[in-house]
């Protein structure tokens, strides 16, 4: 697996230079949906089945500001999980720098209900699992 790469776009920044918080969670977004690409089960592909995966909890802790053109590094890893949730888990970097790190928890939906991803997308689950 490879880390997703985001360059830091001008109107990312707020009027000190300095790439606003808020951005840092659609990264995030960013980063888990290439990530799931990567193992072969996109978000296209889940919606496609007629499953959704809402986030259901965030989490972003800055350690140092970022600016316009920077090229952010950003990891990610599978934390938590059981049958219903798991938890993607983000490090974000710059020249090795660690400037953010965050997490977010997710569920699966199908018409509204919870689903187990290991029985209703066992193949994602798979994919997932091969990953811990």
């Amino acid at each position: 697996m490879h880390n997703y790469k985001h360059e830091v776009k001008y109107y990312e920044c707020d009027r000190m230079g300095i790439t606003h918080h808020s951005n840092y969670v659609r990264f995030m977004e960013e980063a888990r949906v290439d990530y799931l690409d990567q193992l072969g089960y996109g978000f296209d592909k889940v919606e496609e089945e007629g499953v959704v995966s809402p986030v259901i909890a965030i989490e972003c802790n800055y350690k140092s500001p970022t600016t316009f053109k920077d090229v952010i590094d950003i990891e990610v890893t599978i934390g938590l999980q059981s049958e219903l949730k798991f938890e993607f888990n983000y490090v974000m970097r710059l020249g090795g720098k660690t400037v953010c790190t965050g997490k977010s928890l997710h569920c699966f939906t199908e018409n509204g209900r919870p689903v187990a991803i290991s029985k209703r997308l066992p193949e994602l689950y798979k994919a997932i699992q091969s990953q811990l």
